[in-house]
């Protein structure tokens, strides 16, 4: 038995035959054509693009069928990829003037372009290299005559393994046979991990050597909750994950079934439990399992799926459509949260170290152009039902003053201009790097409501890269350091009596929702999947017990400790729960 490491990044658990997917990197050989035959390779070169094309539109068609626009659009950078005149020109260069093979120049071409994006210190754009090696992929399978890996025939479901999964094949996945699947490479932020949620397959990435330790055939369990790759576990373990499955499918089960019921605890203490969103094509299904509104619409992805700046009749259209369907609930929008380097050219803004760099509201401060623009159209959606915007990363009170005063500007830009809009529509901060945390009570005095992101604020806090595989088990929400920045934010909102929520990845974990309601807070926004089960422990729970269990937690010195606790705590009220992790 062999248990490897990696980065979870869509939830569940998956036990049973392992597929491993071959091939994917085989090199081409450097190959000269007579000059007579340049003509003969462009042609290739062309017919493979044309059929890669009508491949990429027809996956496309399917994943909009199945999952919405927004996410079949990430193929879309595909598409731009191989219909992109400046790359074309360099693939038919090499072909032209130093005879290379078709093969070897789109080979070439694209390696030396992906080696180029995965070298980037900022993981977003290290990311997007599996784009350009799926593309390559699928031009060289083409261009040599091979088939594409083929797997249409499974006879049974298995763990897809392999060294990537390039988002067309991601999106393309037999959901009735592919089960899960396990990457060498990856982080949370890849399309691929996007699409995996998406499509609710358990996943785990960074693995880095999974695709050599597991051969087809063998028996492997996939745990999506925890990023764990068991490789031939023993009958012990097997016996358990099979008792864990067995477990989440009743639990599951009594979750939806209950997941209109409200989220009051014993007490009745009344709880709002909202959802976290990247497209609106989600907002049906937050609802339907169980969410009071969106309480963040992470918008960069609007940018990301394209790779273009959207205008703002784009964001406008996006932003009405979310607010009808929501019908009244709460829609709160984050304005942009990506850095310069994904926005703008690199030569523009490079930079050694972006996750300390010109990114979020400091970008919008460097370029405002485009936040304005945002803004207007944010705006504008609050005619059509309870919006709310929401400001990432601020680290100062200047931070926050200058957004205020574009707001005002905005405001009354659309006066002049008889636009409708909600003049009292509610401004609210993310709290997600330290100094927000120490400075709330000053921010408090300035703004409408608070949203804990913890998912930075324990990076920041901790000095851990959560998408980083060699330093990510050194992340950890349940840190005491970071307990003390979530109770001093909680107490600096209810002191000035704003709204605080928190919406980061600790906010959907029910092993920390009795501490975080025996702090005060008192609404959580989550990954829709996970609502019912959050609901069920509110349910299950009096404020008085909480509150002693947040005392001991804030009493603990050690993290171990503290989680220990509080698995132990959990399982006593939630015998029959499967997110203990």
């Amino acid at each position: 038995m062999e248990i490897l490491k990696g980065i979870p990044v869509s939830p569940g658990v998956f036990i049973g035959e392992a597929f491993l997917l071959v091939g994917a990197e085989a090199r081409i050989p450097e190959r000269h054509i007579p000059a007579e035959q340049v003509a003969e390779e462009e042609a290739r070169y062309e017919d493979a693009c044309r059929r890669v094309l009508a491949e990429l539109t027809s996956i496309r068609g399917v994943t909009e069928q199945q999952l919405g626009a927004n996410l079949a659009a990430i193929l879309s950078v595909q598409v731009q990829l191989l219909q992109d005149p400046s790359l074309k020109q360099r693939i038919l260069n090499r072909i032209r003037q130093q005879l290379h093979s078709a093969e070897y120049a789109v080979a070439r071409t694209l390696r030396d372009l992906a080696k180029l994006m995965a070298a980037s210190e900022n993981q977003m754009i290290a990311h997007r290299a599996s784009d350009i090696y799926d593309l390559q992929k699928r031009l060289l399978n083409i261009l040599l005559g091979a088939k594409r890996e083929d797997l249409g025939h499974l006879q049974r479901p298995v763990a897809l393994i392999s060294h990537d999964l390039g988002p067309s094949q991601t999106a393309a996945l037999d959901r009735e046979k592919v089960k899960a699947f396990a990457i060498d490479v990856g982080g949370r932020t890849s399309h691929t991990a996007i699409l995996a949620r998406a499509l609710e397959i358990p996943a785990v990435v960074g693995l880095e050597t999974v695709s050599g330790d597991v051969t087809s055939g063998e028996t492997v369990v996939i745990d999506g909750n925890r990023g764990i790759v068991i490789v031939s576990p023993d009958e012990r373990t097997l016996k358990r994950y099979r008792k864990l499955q067995q477990e989440q499918a009743a639990f599951e089960a009594a979750l939806i079934k209950d997941k209109d019921l409200p989220a009051v605890t014993q007490d009745g203490t009344e709880v709002h439990v909202l959802a976290n969103i990247e497209f609106p094509e989600e907002v049906e299904g937050a609802l339907q399992h169980g969410s009071q509104g969106v309480g963040l619409f992470r918008t960069e992805f609007l940018y990301l799926k394209s790779g273009v700046m959207p205008g703002e009749d784009d964001h406008y259209a996006v932003y009405r459509r979310s607010a009808q369907q929501l019908d009244g609930r709460p829609l709160v929008i984050r304005s942009l949260d990506l850095g310069a380097d994904k926005v703008y050219p690199a030569d523009s803004f490079y930079e050694h170290n972006p996750f300390l760099g010109l990114r979020s509201i400091r970008l919008s401060m460097k370029r405002p152009e485009n936040f304005r623009l945002q803004l207007r159209a944010v705006l504008r959606a609050s005619a059509m039902g309870k919006v709310k915007l929401l400001l990432p990363m601020i680290s100062c009170i200047e931070e926050l003053r200058w957004a205020k005063g574009i707001v005002e500007e905005i405001k009354a830009e659309l006066t002049v201009e008889k636009q409708p809009f909600d003049p009292q529509i509610q401004v609210g901060i993310m709290i997600e790097v330290p100094s927000a945390a120490l400075e709330a009570q000053t921010l408090a005095k300035e703004c409408d409501f608070f949203s804990i992101g913890t998912n930075d604020l324990v990076q920041y806090t901790l000095a851990v890269d959560r998408g980083n595989e060699h330093v990510a088990h050194l992340y950890n929400a349940a840190h005491p350091a970071h307990w003390k920045l979530i109770r001093h934010t909680i107490l600096a909102a209810k002191e000035a009596r704003i709204g605080v929520c928190m919406c980061g990845e600790m906010a959907g974990d029910p092993i920390y929702t009795q501490p975080l309601l025996g702090l005060g807070l008192t609404e959580f926004s989550v990954s829709p999947a996970t609502i019912p089960e959050l609901k069920r422990v509110i349910r299950s729970v009096t404020l008085d017990h909480c509150r002693q269990v947040a005392a001991t937690v804030l009493s603990m010195e050690e993290t171990d400790a503290i989680l220990d606790f509080l698995r132990t705590s959990l399982g006593q009220i939630l015998p029959g729960g499967f997110s203990t992790r």
